[in-house]
């Protein structure tokens, strides 16, 4: 399995973002799954890779083709390195290898990646586990404004019951796991009633 984490590229966040993103790495590859992310070296980037070469785990760096001579910006003990023309297709590209996203605290690049794949959720275009990484209470803002926009009735509020929270990325990782699990056996249910 891969995990897509999305996350910021900032070099002067708090450090205890830096700590949880090297867990969050950390714990992919413990699980024996790979990382999928945006192929930077700094922020939460490069801290989850970071922890996932720690772990032992196989790394996919997906990055348009004009940051490629940015000297320092790309991670660079990447399993593969995958290189877009754009940042549309990298987005899809990050879609098409993972099997589950984390959205780790980030910025407005991080917000684009999160409602693309939760809008691509919502209209039933993947079933892929969608993950928050809260750390420090860094999205509740943000879930206090998607549970208003359900008060309001501008969005459904079944629509939210596809995201996994939490603080504690070993925690979210399990959560992400259980789900995983119950589809494949869902299926497989299917299957043998077929």
């Amino acid at each position: 399995m891969r995990v897509c984490v999305y996350g910021a590229s900032s070099t002067k966040i708090d450090p205890v973002y830096i700590e949880e993103g090297e867990k969050l790495g950390m714990g992919i590859a413990a699980r024996g799954w790979g990382l999928v992310f945006g192929a930077g070296a700094n922020g939460l980037m490069g801290a989850a890779a970071r922890g996932a070469t720690r772990g032992g785990g196989n790394i996919i760096g997906v990055v348009p083709t004009f940051f490629q001579n940015v000297d320092g910006e790309l991670y660079d003990k990447c399993t593969d390195l995958v290189y877009t023309e754009t940042m549309r297709r990298r987005k899809m590209t990050m879609e098409e290898l993972a099997d589950a996203f984390v959205i780790a605290p980030g910025g407005v690049g991080t917000m684009d990646e999160f409602f693309e794949i939760f809008t691509l959720r919502h209209l039933k275009q993947h079933e892929k586990p969608i993950g928050i990484l809260n750390t420090e209470g860094f999205y509740d803002d943000l879930l206090a404004l998607l549970r208003e926009m359900v008060e309001t009735k501008f969005l459904v509020g079944s629509t939210l019951d596809c995201l996994l929270v939490s603080s504690d990325p070993d925690q979210l990782l399990d959560m992400i796991q259980r789900e995983v699990e119950e589809k494949q056996k869902e299926d497989t249910d299917g299957e043998s009633r077929e």
